[in-house]
C-alpha cells in the first residue's frame, strides 16, 4: 500500500500534466501543492470531505467544506485551497467528460445544468450520498496505470459514466428542491433530450420537438438556450456530429452510407454540414483519426 505522501505526489503530477483523470487514490489530509495556489479548472472536480473541514476559494470567492459534504467544482474556474483542520480526511477526483462523451450521448449537456440554472460555479452540498461518491472515486483510482488488459479501460469508462449520471441525478434533484421553476425547466429539458436521442437522425427542426412536448417552438428554444446554452437545433446538430465522428472513427461505413443514416439528400450535403460544424471534411477527419491511431 502506497503512503499518503506518495499519493499526494502522484496527484500533484497528474494535475500538472492535465491528465483526463486526476485522483487521490484514497483519502488524504491535505491538498497537493499545485492546488494550494490558483489552479485553472479545465475539468469537473469532486472533493468529498469525510472528516474535519477545509477552506478554499473559487474565482476568489471563499468557501468552507465540512465533514459529510461534497464540493462540486465546474469547469473554467480558478480553484485555490486554503487552511485545513488537523483531522481532515477527504477524497479528490478531477476528470474530463470528453473521454466518455460518446457513451453519454446527448445527456452530456445535463452536466451543465447546475452551472447554468444557478449563478454559482461551485456547490458545497451534503447530498446524503457521500459514501457512494467516495466509493466511485476509489474504484476509478484502481485503474490508474493499467494498460495490459483492454477491458480495464472500458471498465474505467463505465465507472466514470455511472459517476457522471450519479452527479446529474444529484444536481437535478437539488435544483428541483431549491427552485420549483428550475425543476420544471429541468423536467422539460430532460424530456427534450430523450426525444432528441430518439429522433435526431431524421428530425432536425424545433417544430417537431415542440409539438411532441405541446409547447411553442419559440418557448422551447428559449428554454433550451437558458438551460444548456444551446438551441434545440444546435443540440440536434451536436448529436449528429458526435455520432458521425464515432462512425468515421470506428466503422468501415462509407461517407455515403453515413450520409444516408442521417437522411441527408447526398454525401455532398452531409460533407458540407460536417465541415461547417467541425472545420474538417468527413474524409479529412477520418484520415486524421487513422493517423492518430497509427502514432499511438
Amino acid at each position: 500500500m502506497i503512503s499518503q505522501t506518495e499519493r499526494l505526489k502522484r496527484l500533484n503530477q497528474m494535475l500538472v500534466e492535465r491528465r483526463d483523470i486526476c485522483c487521490s487514490e484514497g483519502s488524504v489530509d491535505s491538498f497537493p501543492v499545485v492546488l494550494q495556489k490558483d489552479f485553472q479548472m479545465e475539468c469537473l472536480g469532486l472533493i468529498v470531505c469525510e472528516q474535519g473541514e477545509f477552506q478554499f476559494t473559487l474565482n476568489q470567492k471563499p468557501f468552507v467544506a465540512k465533514a459529510g459534504e461534497t464540493v462540486f467544482l465546474s469547469e473554467a474556474t480558478v480553484f485555490c485551497a486554503g487552511s485545513c483542520s488537523v483531522d481532515l480526511r477527504m477524497d479528490i477526483l478531477f476528470y474530463r467528460v470528453d473521454p466518455i462523451r460518446e457513451l453519454l450521448g446527448s445527456s452530456v449537456v445535463a452536466m451543465h445544468l447546475y452551472a447554468t440554472l444557478t449563478p454559482e460555479p461551485c456547490y458545497v452540498w451534503s447530498t446524503g450520498e457521500e459514501e457512494d461518491i467516495a466509493r466511485y472515486i476509489s474504484l476509478i483510482s484502481r485503474y490508474r496505470r493499467t494498460t495490459s488488459n483492454p477491458f480495464d479501460g472500458h471498465e474505467r469508462k463505465l465507472l466514470l459514466l455511472a459517476l457522471t449520471y450519479k452527479l446529474c441525478s444529484i444536481y437535478s434533484r437539488r435544483l428541483m428542491e431549491d427552485n420549483q421553476a428550475a425543476g420544471h425547466k429541468i423536467d422539460t429539458f430532460i424530456q427534450l433530450i430523450r426525444l432528441i436521442e430518439r429522433y435526431y437522425k431524421q428530425e432536425r427542426g424545433v417544430a417537431f420537438y415542440a409539438d411532441k412536448l405541446c409547447l411553442s417552438p419559440k418557448y422551447l428554444s428559449a428554454l433550451s438556450k437558458s438551460v444548456c446554452g444551446y438551441t434545440v437545433q444546435e443540440l440536434v446538430f451536436r448529436a449528429i456530429v458526435r455520432r458521425s465522428m464515432l462512425l468515421l472513427k470506428n466503422s468501415h461505413k462509407t461517407i455515403q452510407e453515413i450520409s444516408d443514416e442521417f437522411h441527408f439528400p447526398n454525401a455532398s450535403a452531409f460533407g458540407t454540414f460536417f465541415k461547417k460544424e467541425t472545420g474538417l471534411s468527413p474524409l479529412h477527419y477520418r484520415c486524421a483519426e487513422e493517423n492518430s491511431f497509427s502514432d499511438m
